[in-house]
């Protein structure tokens, strides 16, 4: 039944959002240099590397430019340890912030839920930093199993809940609870309330 509705409800965003997405498309290629979608390199299920559409936000060299943020500056590196992103990210482009804020840069992951890649609701897959398997044990530690035995997705209970303002370790804690005992109905509950998480913003960098 997840699976299905899945697809179901993925053709029918694709489809309806259709002419927005067309417009993004074409705000982002005509304000910065580099392509119009970005692949992320995830954690999915059972820990097999996936790569996530979204509209890019950042520049196009933001990966190296992560990199050497990290490398230089602690405090940086530290709040990266803890919450898995940057509040103050200068990876960002201007109109890169507004998606992010809106949620609307996640929006050609529906494209990863009809491959199988990702649910509509499930844990957020953690970005992958390195082809290194024991990354995902180091960020998730004991949790790692439960979280990964679900496939991953668009949103979840963290996006309803905080998002970016709980720590990663919070964070784990509430998508191990929802691997485990995650239902139908509790899905379609987290949709609803993924609606005005998404409009107030709160968390959301």
């Amino acid at each position: 039944m997840k699976r299905l509705f899945d697809i179901f409800f993925s053709v029918c965003v694709l489809i309806v959002l259709f002419p927005l997405f067309f417009v993004i498309a074409i705000i982002v290629r005509c304000t910065s240099k580099g392509p119009v979608f970005y692949t992320s390199k995830r954690a999915g299920l059972y820990g097999k590397p996936i790569y996530c559409l979204k509209f890019r936000s950042m520049y196009e060299d933001a990966d190296e430019r992560l990199n050497d943020l990290l490398k230089s500056n602690p405090a940086l590196q530290s709040e990266w340890n803890t919450f898995q992103k940057l509040k103050n990210d200068p990876r960002i482009t201007p109109i890169g912030r507004f998606l992010r804020r809106s949620s609307i840069d996640e929006m050609p992951q529906f494209w990863n839920v009809l491959k199988g890649d990702l649910s509509v609701v499930g844990p957020r897959p953690p970005t992958l930093m390195s082809d290194c398997p024991k990354e995902i044990e180091q960020l998730y530690g004991e949790k790692a199993h439960v979280i990964l035995s679900v496939r991953p997705g668009i949103t979840g209970v963290w996006q309803v809940s905080g998002r970016s303002h709980i720590s990663f370790a919070e964070r784990c804690l509430m998508e191990a609870r929802y691997a485990t005992s995650h239902t139908f109905w509790q899905d379609l509950a987290i949709i609803v309330k993924t609606i005005p998480a998404v409009f107030s913003a709160k968390g959301a960098f």
